[in-house]
């Protein structure tokens, strides 16, 4: 099973922050660009009724480009909340499976030593310690959860209780090789380059439009350029939270690391 490495986690993802900035230079050019159409075009082309149809056809397009920036946001934020809710839920079964193995006693002892090693390799893939790339896939981890599984297998079931525990046991090993899929399946990204494409140049040409109506001064380019920031902040976030394990935006580490002291006891 090959690794999944995605880009290092110290500070923001820099592919965010060059795709934000490049997304903010798009807009402010075309805003500038239309104040520089509004010096050459013919007269007949800067007509009252000229503007009129570009004031309507740029209202339509705004419209269309807050819908669909609103979309990316939600999705992203969803995916982000998902990849949270899963870490959360991994490390209540961790937790639930190293409680279920200490109830069974003594003899259970290999199969939680084989839980906190992969506990602490599972910290180790997702939150390095030493600045490299998180991944979900390491084989070594899973063949861990497969090694307790079969430790599981052999435990002796001396009464009734015992044969309930291990059940229990069983199950949760088997939901957690379950959950352990499904966090590196949902690692692709949810919001499409195609769509953020489309969605910058709608941007760009509504800006080119209002450049063509705008007075020639600082005030109207020092507007143009705060509002190309906002949106490629926005589009900054969406990046973002579509990348839960890296960037300034990272899920918290916390629930999985408060199972670990757990297990000592």
């Amino acid at each position: 099973m090959p690794n999944r490495s995605v880009s290092s986690r110290e500070g923001p993802n820099m592919n965010s922050i060059t795709i934000s900035l490049f997304v903010a230079a798009c807009v402010f050019t075309g805003g500038l660009a239309g104040i520089g159409l509004h010096r050459v075009l013919p007269q007949e082309h800067l007509s009252k009724e000229t503007q009129e149809v570009i004031r309507l056809g740029t209202g339509m397009l705004s419209v269309l480009s807050s819908l669909v920036l609103g979309l990316l946001i939600a999705t992203a934020k969803g995916s982000y909340d998902a990849s949270d809710n899963a870490v959360r839920r991994y490390a209540a079964d961790i937790a639930l499976l190293n409680e279920t193995l200490r109830d069974y006693g003594g003899v259970a002892s290999v199969p939680r030593d084989r839980l906190r090693e992969y506990t602490q390799a599972l910290l180790d893939d997702i939150w390095p310690t030493n600045g490299g790339a998180p991944h979900l896939s390491d084989e070594a981890a899973g063949k861990l959860l497969q090694e307790m599984r079969a430790r599981i297998r052999d435990l002796p079931v001396p009464d009734d209780g015992k044969l309930w525990l291990r059940g229990q046991a069983l199950k949760i090993n088997v939901d957690l090789l379950r959950e352990r899929w499904l966090l590196i399946g949902d690692q692709g990204p949810s919001v499409s380059p195609i769509v953020l494409v489309v969605l910058v140049s709608w941007i760009t040409v509504i800006f080119v439009s209002f450049g063509l109506n705008a007075p020639r001064n600082a005030s109207v380019a020092g507007a143009f350029l705060i509002c190309a920031l906002a949106i490629g902040g926005s589009i900054f976030l969406i990046q973002e939270m579509d990348r839960p394990l890296v960037g300034v935006m990272q899920i918290s580490s916390w629930p999985l690391k408060n199972v670990l002291p757990q297990m000592d006891w």
